[in-house]
């Protein structure tokens, strides 16, 4: 397979194809999702059954043409309030990816007009990752972003190769580049590539609270360990 295959990709929103926003959540796609980021609260916001609903047109999902009711990828982005005079709202929040999801839903239950889009995730199912397809997801989020008449697409976006380096400070990391200028971590590269630019590090951009005894048995320390250090989101701007 080589990324011929994610060009040929057909990507519709959630009001072309309602049919698959269940299917998005099975366990193909749903796998390639950390159990312990499943647990973040401010998520139901978002995510619950009949909040997701009206968001159909923020959401896009991507099949193969020869199977037209298999997904294969998803990808949500959500519209909110910012630099409009709300108050608190005339700079990216440190909270990031759980603080957007809080502004939009206070948006939405005061009326408020949005005026910018956050990216909130690009899931690929594992067996067809690095083919290319999270870059055409980010595309089309980019786009679809457009259509519906916004500027700017934010992403508060968790650097993927951060685990493997979790002593090292996220400020480092993040500047790091490679030898031809690029970031160094490849899913800040993707997002640098569609023309993003790192806008600030959000330290509380997802909170997952639990005890001890809630992460897997024989791995609890040492999960605790290696994702702290690692957990923060930084804002990117794609126009």
């Amino acid at each position: 397979m080589n990324r011929a295959y994610a060009k040929g990709l057909v990507i519709a929103t959630f009001s072309e194809r309602p049919d698959l926003l269940g299917r998005v959540f099975g366990p193909e796609i749903q796998s390639a999702v950390p159990e312990f980021v499943r647990h973040d609260p401010a998520g139901a916001l978002y995510y619950s059954d009949r909040i997701l609903d009206g968001y159909r047109e923020y959401g896009l999902v991507a099949v193969h043409p020869t199977e037209p009711d298999r997904p294969i990828a998803r990808a949500f982005s959500v519209p909110f309030a910012f630099c409009d005079g709300t108050v608190g709202r005339d700079e990216l929040p440190d909270g990031g990816w759980d603080e957007v999801i809080r502004w939009a839903h206070q948006d939405r239950a005061a009326g408020r007009r949005p005026t910018a889009v956050s990216a909130l995730e690009i899931m690929v199912a594992p067996r067809l990752q690095r083919h290319g397809i999270a870059q055409r997801m980010l595309y089309a989020m980019r786009d679809n972003t457009r259509r519906l008449n916004f500027s700017v697409l934010y992403a508060p976006l968790r650097p993927t190769e951060k685990e493997k380096e979790p002593a090292t400070p996220f400020a480092d990391y993040v500047r790091r580049r490679r030898a031809d200028g690029l970031p160094f971590d490849a899913w800040i590269r993707t997002h640098v590539r569609v023309g993003a630019e790192v806008i600030k590090i959000a330290p509380r951009s997802m909170v997952v609270a639990g005890s001890i005894a809630e992460w897997p048995v024989g791995a609890a320390a040492e999960e605790l360990v290696a994702c702290w250090p690692h957990s923060h989101r930084h804002l990117l701007r794609c126009q």
